[in-house]
């Protein structure tokens, strides 16, 4: 394996009981993504690409293949075992902000450290601060979700994914509620993150716009991986 490999998915399929038989959300599918890479996952809705994601992010687990981050076979982990490496190792942007009403945005990129173990000191606080300035909210530290527009939110939530300086950022259809031109922004800065602090990103995406800022792509459809 190459040692600029950070994740390996090895002919993973994943499989679900519905009535009358099972249906294969993945068939075998395998890929490997280089660190500090910006990969998107490309497909159409119900192609398997935020199953793919969910698996590679230690979410779900597949009914079979293997996913190693390095030589750690996350696919056999207990439960335990994956939520720990979610919390200090993986940083998560959904769709769906999530963001803590009550809190601002400083102390919700704050939560984030302390879900990581983190010992919030003068050096984690200037992360903090840091993480929002990265993002362009040096200004809007204090202000509160309500009053931040929906592409701040997730700007937000971007500062809160990278804080603890995590090796894979999972980004599942995070432009998804955004006008193109913020949809362009907020992938933009997943690109920058990639290069600039050397976090490998997954990002799911459906929106051909996109694609040009990727440095890879993984393209699933009805399951199957449908590029080389």
């Amino acid at each position: 394996m190459s040692d600029q490999v950070l994740i390996r998915i090895e002919d993973v399929s994943r499989i679900f009981p519905v009535p009358g038989g099972e249906f294969a959300a993945l068939k075998k599918i395998n890929a490997t993504i280089n660190k500090g890479c910006f990969t998107i996952l490309k497909g159409r809705s119900g192609s398997g690409k935020t199953t793919l994601m969910n698996i590679v992010g230690g979410l779900d687990a597949p009914s079979s293949g293997k996913v190693f981050i390095e030589d750690c076979e996350i696919s056999s982990l207990s439960e335990k075992e994956r939520e720990n490496l979610r919390r200090k190792d993986f940083g998560f942007v959904f769709q769906s902000v999530s963001l803590i009403p009550s809190l601002n945005a400083y102390q919700n990129v704050e939560f984030s450290m302390r879900l990581a173990g983190k010992k919030i000191d003068a050096g984690t606080a200037k992360r903090v601060r840091d993480c929002l300035k990265m993002v362009g909210l040096g200004n809007r530290m204090t202000h509160m979700p309500a009053e931040l527009s929906g592409g701040e939110q997730q700007r937000v939530a971007i500062a809160r994914a990278i804080a603890h300086k995590p090796r894979v950022i999972f980004a599942d259809e995070p432009t998804a509620e955004l006008d193109s031109a913020m949809a362009a922004s907020v992938t933009e800065l997943f690109k920058t993150m990639a290069e600039k602090e050397g976090i490998t990103v997954l990002m799911t995406t459906h929106d051909v716009g996109l694609m040009d800022a990727a440095d890879s792509i993984i393209e699933l459809e009805s399951g199957e991986r449908i590029n080389a």
